[in-house]
């Protein structure tokens, strides 16, 4: 039983990381900031959970850690990133031509503009 552990674990921490290379990828080819901001989130928070799912899976001992850094992860990366996203728009970071929708925009009238 170990030994499947063990090997399903590795799966895990593969899948894991091909999403956080994934990730990187994303910020890389992304057009602009607002894009880079959601591939890089998304991605590494299921990088990183399945990397934590991977490691709790073959060491079980520290299963209650990487549970409570899972859950400190799922708290503040979402929130991070809009964060990010916030001020990206109050400086009017330039965006993608065709980006039609704003909601943002629409409620505060100082991020309007900012078009690449």
């Amino acid at each position: 039983m170990n030994g499947f552990l063990d090997t399903l674990g590795a799966l895990v921490l593969l899948a894991g990381t091909v999403f956080l290379a994934l990730g990187a990828l994303g910020l890389i080819r992304m057009p602009d900031s607002f894009n880079r901001i959601q591939a890089g989130t998304k991605a590494t928070t299921l990088g990183t959970l399945l990397v934590l799912l991977g490691a709790g899976l073959i060491a079980p001992a520290f299963a209650s850690k990487l549970v409570l850094i899972g859950l400190f992860l799922l708290f503040t990366n979402p929130l991070s990133s809009q964060v990010l996203a916030r001020a990206a728009a109050r400086i009017h970071a330039p965006k993608v031509l065709g980006d039609a929708v704003d909601r943002y925009g629409e409620d505060h009238p100082d991020a309007k503009g900012g078009r690449a």
